[in-house]
Formats: structure tokens, C-alpha cells, sequence
């Protein structure tokens, strides 16, 4: 789900989703709110797209703190229409450019959210932040971790040390949001980098060249 943005030095860069996943409740939101705003803030200033569950408690935060940036927040509703969303699910509307209505409930929102992610970075957390790092982990996505922020993220280390799920290469650790999101994006950057030149070059856009022979046939 990653989109083309042009920098002000005229070179094409790819601009990337990346889900911030953590607690909607519990202990680790009072103590790790300002890290999950920081994160979108982070997001937000890199040029890249912050995606979440729509929901509240560390996503929120997260999509407080890309809007406050000046970013784009989209969500992943476990709902089917927005009144399902304010009603059923009793979830927030605002800070979000565009909701999701996927109708899959939460299980199936975790995997649609984290499919239609780039990456995945995991702030404080439960069991549902538990499951969108393994599906992530799954679907060969990288995931970053941020250390200190409690719940499931301090837990992740010893899990993967303990399950050693084979590809812990795609796990990137560290304390500070900031560099957190440096390094997401220079892998994804380095991921990317043949996409970024095929989009670069003139001949992408073959299918224009191709629409106008149809038309003047």
C-alpha cells in the first residue's frame, strides 16, 4: 500500500503506510501515550502514511500525534458502517482522514490492517497487538518494537529468542521513537528502491502511450 510523493529536490520517493499497533486499554496507555504520539508525529514528518485499528487508547494517541504533524491518519474499522463503528464498537471518528469499514470484526480488521501496512511498529500492547506482530511477522513485513513503552513490546524480545520464528532479521528493536522510525524507513526505503525507479523512469507510464494507439485506431 505505498504511494509515490514528489521532495522538494524533485526526486520521486515512495511514501509508505506504517501501522503503529498498541493497547487500546489497560496501564501501558496512561504510561506510554506521549511515546505512541510521538511515533505519529514521527510518521507523519517522514512523509509516510500512519495506519491503526480506528480505535482508542495507544492507535489514538498515535493518530493525534500524525495529525498534530501536519500527516495522514487512516483507520481499519473492525465495523461495517460507520454507525456499526460510533454505536456498536463505541470507537472515535476523529483524528482520521479516511476509515476503513472492513466489517471483519476485530480478528479479521487485525489482518486486514496489517496486510494493507507496509510495516508494522508495536507500542505497548496486549493480545491483539500480540497478534498483529505475529501476522505481521507472518506475512514477512518489518516490524519495529519500541523497547520501554510495556505490554507485549517488552515481551516480544524474549518471545522471538524463545520461538525463534526464522526471520528476526525483520524485527527492529530500540527506545527512542525518533530513530524507531529512521530505521523503518531506511529498510523499506532499501525494500522498495527498484519500485522507486520503475516509477522514476518515463517508459512507467507505458500505458499512456498504449491508450492513445487504441484511440487513434
Amino acid at each position: 500500500m505505498s504511494y509515490l510523493f514528489q521532495e522538494h529536490s524533485g526526486q520521486k520517493q515512495l511514501r509508505f503506510t506504517i501501522c503503529v499497533s498498541g493497547a487500546a486499554g489497560g496501564h501501558t496507555v496512561g504510561e506510554s501515550s506521549h511515546l505512541a504520539e510521538k511515533l505519529g508525529e514521527e510518521i507523519a514528518r517522514h512523509g509516510h502514511i500512519l495506519t491503526t485499528g480506528a480505535t482508542v487508547g495507544l492507535p489514538l494517541h498515535a493518530a493525534v500525534g500524525a495529525k498534530r504533524a501536519g500527516g495522514m491518519s487512516v483507520g481499519f474499522s473492525p465495523a461495517a458502517s460507520l454507525r456499526e463503528h460510533l454505536r456498536k464498537y463505541r470507537l472515535p471518528f476523529e483524528p482520521f482522514d479516511f476509515i476503513n469499514f472492513t466489517g471483519l470484526e476485530y480478528v479479521g480488521r487485525d489482518l486486514y490492517l496489517v496486510q494493507s501496512s507496509d510495516a508494522i511498529i508495536t507500542v505497548g500492547g496486549r493480545f491483539g497487538s500480540l497478534h498483529e506482530f505475529t501476522s505481521a511477522l507472518e506475512a514477512r513485513k518489518p516490524c519495529g518494537v519500541l523497547l520501554g513503552s510495556g505490554g507485549a513490546a517488552d515481551m516480544i524480545p524474549k518471545l522471538v529468542q524463545v520461538l525463534d520464528p526464522g526471520v528476526r532479521n525483520l524485527v527492529i528493536y530500540d527506545t527512542d521513537p525518533k530513530s524507531l522510525v529512521s530505521k523503518m524507513e531506511k529498510i523499506l526505503r532499501a525494500d522498495y528502491e527498484d519500485i522507486r525507479k520503475q516509477f522514476s523512469e518515463t517508459d512507467h507510464f507505458w500505458y499512456v502511450g498504449q491508450d492513445k494507439k487504441k484511440r487513434a485506431g
